[in-house]
């Protein structure tokens, strides 16, 4: 453990508050030009479902003035529920942008301080797109590991990234520090928003107090699988747009039956490393590496 600790980009006292109450925030990660790709990612699938609609004869304008933060929240005003999770809860569509935030290096830099410079990128990421009054914006109670229960023992670090500021009004992220030490609770599907997320009853959450995490665009929340969190519905008039990452040994489980994840980061197999080629051909690992 202590030569974990010694490599990656975090501080001692980082790694004490992270190993402590279950979660790190770092303050602007990621600069303009980190963001970039991933929202331009983010504004093609944009387009994609603004053509979706038009053809279908559900919309006739697919807004493309529209600010970032704001058109796919224009585009779907006055739609429904129903409407909007045709296209999912969250998205991991296999564009550039997506593995140029999964392969950067400052988010690679703090995950190795946590597990070891054998860093594989799970296939569960996930884009999320909360937009106002969609009932699935709001994620109830829940532990990430509830989607992966079976697959190790040891903590899959989720690294969830804010892409505008995410406030107490749009629905930020919100935790209760220091419940990653209990085991994997017993959960049940939500039925209210037909998403079927995970979650909690509120006799399960004991008496730790809620922490809000209201972050500035950039910022970055690493979390173990276990910490108790959720986030709250969109009261704004635009699109809470974040990612949630997660990152994990290269010797546990690559949880297959949620996709193809691929090798990150190694310093004893550099040249296994996937390529952006590599992703977006599902491939593990480098191509003839």
């Amino acid at each position: 453990m202590e030569q974990m600790k010694q490599s990656g980009s975090l501080s001692k006292a980082q790694l004490n508050h992270y190993e402590q109450e279950g979660y790190l925030v770092l303050e602007n990660l990621l600069d303009e030009a980190d963001m970039l790709p991933v929202r331009q990612a983010m504004t093609e699938k944009v387009s994609i479902i603004a053509r979706d609609l038009i053809e279908n004869g559900i919309i006739t304008d697919p807004l493309i003035d529209d600010p970032f933060e704001h058109r796919l929240a224009n585009i779907f005003n006055g739609l429904t529920d129903k409407q909007f999770l045709k296209y999912g809860r969250g998205w991991r569509d296999r564009l550039p942008g997506y593995y140029e935030l999964l392969s950067n290096p400052k988010i690679l830099n703090a995950v190795e301080s946590l597990i070891g410079p054998e860093i594989f990128a799970s296939p569960v990421y996930n884009v999320r797109p909360k937009v106002p009054r969609v009932a699935a914006g709001a994620v109830p109670w829940h532990q990430d590991k509830s989607y992966w229960p079976g697959a190790n023992a040891n903590p899959v670090i989720t690294v969830w990234i804010s892409f505008v500021d995410a406030t107490l009004e749009n629905g930020c992220l919100h935790i209760k520090p220091r419940t990653h030490n209990t085991t994997l609770l017993e959960w049940h599907q939500e039925q209210y928003s037909s998403t079927g997320y995970t979650a909690l009853h509120e006799n399960q959450l004991g008496d730790t107090s809620t922490l809000p995490l209201p972050v500035k665009a950039g910022t970055a929340i690493l979390f173990n699988d276990r910490l108790l969190h959720m986030s709250t519905p969109n009261l704004s008039d635009g699109v809470r747009w974040s990612v949630d990452l997660r990152y994990q040994p290269t010797d546990q489980d690559p949880m297959l039956q949620h996709g193809t994840g691929f090798l990150a980061r190694s310093t004893r197999f550099p040249e296994r490393v996937a390529t952006l080629e590599d992703w977006l051909a599902e491939r593990p690992e480098r191509e003839n590496s």
